[in-house]
């Protein structure tokens, strides 16, 4: 049985690289930002969109109009939370026959919104990247060319790293960049402690004969 570990972090936390650690040790990591935007295209979700809002929620190529998109999600909240009551079910149902599929002990979901989406009860365990704010602040302002005031806005939609740490199964701290080698340990230790976790819950072949 594969078992669900999701990944999380805060905005500027090094939650993505960190999934490439994870991604380069063998370990399958679905990324459910990117997935999320191809629940756009499910022809159940499309129909649902179109009768709702009409034909120019999609362009004439087929794809999702971003701005309409946009104007729908962060204008009205009524709206975006029927827009998720579509996408995140979808989600889910493909996250689970995916992982089911991997053959492999565990899986990685990688998403900063574990937590404030509610989603924690789905997964066996934990792994929340932690940094400390001046650190998330200052990446964010380089990484996104923005002001303090924009990303500390984007900081306050979600939950605290205290919260999310005590929540979690394993903590990575990323306060430092150009530590890889530090920060792979980190994953290092943490993907060893999760095979031998769920391995212990596996049959072994003498059992099974």
């Amino acid at each position: 049985m594969t078992r669900l570990v999701a990944l999380t972090g805060n905005i500027g936390s090094g939650k993505s690289y960190v999934s490439t650690l994870f991604a380069r040790i063998g370990v399958p990591v679905f990324y459910s930002d990117t997935e999320a935007k191809k629940m756009y295209y499910n022809d159940d979700i499309r129909n649902t969109l179109t009768q709702r809002y009409g034909n120019g929620i999609y362009l004439d190529d087929g794809t999702i109009n971003k701005p309409f998109l946009s104007k729908l999600i962060f204008g009205d909240r009524h709206e975006a939370v029927f827009i998720e009551s579509l996408l995140y079910p979808a989600l889910n149902r493909h996250f689970m026959q995916w992982a089911q599929g991997q053959g492999t002990i565990y899986v990685v979901y990688e998403s900063a919104i574990i937590f404030e989406k509610h989603m924690d009860s789905l997964f066996d365990a934990i792994v929340t990247v932690a940094a400390d704010e001046a650190t998330r602040l200052r990446r964010v302002m380089l990484r996104d060319d923005c002001d303090e005031d924009s990303v500390r806005h984007r900081m306050r939609t979600q939950w605290s790293d205290a919260f999310k740490t005590e929540h979690s199964d394993y903590v990575i701290i990323h306060n430092h960049d150009n530590e890889d080698e530090y920060l792979e340990s980190q994953v290092i230790d943490i993907h060893n402690q999760l095979c031998n976790r769920y391995k212990a819950y596996e049959p072994s072949n003498e059992s099974q004969e």
